[in-house]
């Protein structure tokens, strides 16, 4: 992908479309990015793939989501949908990187809580829900189970100088409760037998999660690639997320877990940044169990639009090979509790 500069991107946009507006035929008056800029981080975005012509009126109906990135799309005669990094491919967003679902409702993305991108969006508001989609997760330099759908940590500078912790990861369903509802990845919580013992766990302690908070978790009854036979319990905890989507210090999340009774994810290491130590962290079992790998986070609160920078993991090589099909399609083996 080709990214250009400011001028250079106007000039090549206007060029491809004739300086007209790619939606009414008007001449056009701005380059518009189909994505916001921001989502890009030091590129801008500035990429012909990225830019549509437009009028003075299209150009604020498409900074308000009125017309859709594939409208604009369609309309400049794009077939190819850049996005940047951290979204995924096959996911459809609105121009603030926020996901749209098949039904029209939106989830709330990165950019949702910034005061210009409130007030961009004042006329499609009615059709977000409170939901947030769990971020992708991107590997450390030296995590042996990247595969080619992956991404790794452009930098570890931001973890140079600061207090992390490092959790196990284990291999279970990310799961996100709220105080009305929860999800996996997919926002299509559909029944099935694994998911009783966490939608129970969620009728017990839905009432003491805050408004438009949500706890964020492995649900760990079913036995996916590793079979566990030393649990804490069903439900770890990994984060607490609040209202302005900001994820919660570490400290504040074990006070949360204590509080609802809930147990957190293991802890291997917490202090000061020292990458030959964390490198070294990684062992074949942990507490009798398979270990799948880690996770290193910094123990400070940090906005969802850092995830991808303050938060890496390691996983195992080839843990991601599985037989006998996905684990959701067969039959459950229930993972077992310490003690039982």
């Amino acid at each position: 992908m080709t990214f250009l500069g400011r001028d250079k991107f106007r000039e090549g946009v206007f060029a491809r479309d004739g300086h007209k507006c790619v939606i009414c035929m008007d001449t056009a008056v701005d380059a518009h990015h189909i994505l916001e800029r921001r989502l890009w981080g030091t590129s801008g975005g500035y990429t012909l793939d990225n830019g549509a012509s437009v009028c003075a009126t299209c150009h604020l109906a498409a900074e308000d989501t009125t017309i859709s990135c594939e409208e604009l799309r369609a309309a400049a005669k794009i077939t190819r949908v850049v996005l940047p990094e951290h979204l995924y491919t096959d996911q459809k967003y609105d121009k603030w990187g926020n996901p749209v679902l098949e039904n029209g409702t939106r989830l709330r993305g990165e950019l949702f809580g910034d005061e210009s991108v409130q007030k961009a969006l004042a006329p499609v508001m009615n059709l977000f829900t409170n939901r947030v989609k769990y971020p992708r997760s991107f590997h450390l330099p030296w995590s042996p189970g990247m595969t080619d759908d992956d991404r790794m940590l452009s930098s570890l500078e931001p973890f140079e100088g600061q207090e992390v912790v490092v959790t196990a990861k284990m291999d279970g369903e990310c799961t996100s409760l709220y105080r009305d509802g929860l999800h996996a990845r997919s926002l299509e919580f559909s029944p099935h037998a694994s998911r009783d013992r966490v939608r129970a766990l969620h009728g017990r302690i839905a009432h003491q999660i805050d408004e438009n908070w949500r706890l964020c978790g492995e649900n760990l009854y079913a036995k996916h690639a590793i079979h566990y036979h030393h649990l804490a319990d069903h439900f770890l905890l990994f984060s607490v997320w609040d209202e302005k989507n900001v994820c919660q210090s570490w400290d504040d999340t074990v006070t949360y877990a204590g509080i609802l009774d809930l147990q957190t994810v293991p802890v291997l290491y917490r202090g000061e940044w020292a990458e030959a130590l964390i490198r070294a962290l990684y062992q074949p079992t942990l507490d009798g169990d398979e270990c799948e790998g880690y996770v290193v986070r910094l123990s400070r609160p940090f906005h969802f639009r850092e995830f991808r920078h303050v938060l890496g993991k390691y996983v195992r090589k080839n843990h991601v090979v599985q037989h006998g099909g996905h684990w959701a399609n067969r039959v459950i083996v229930p993972n077992e509790l310490r003690g039982n």
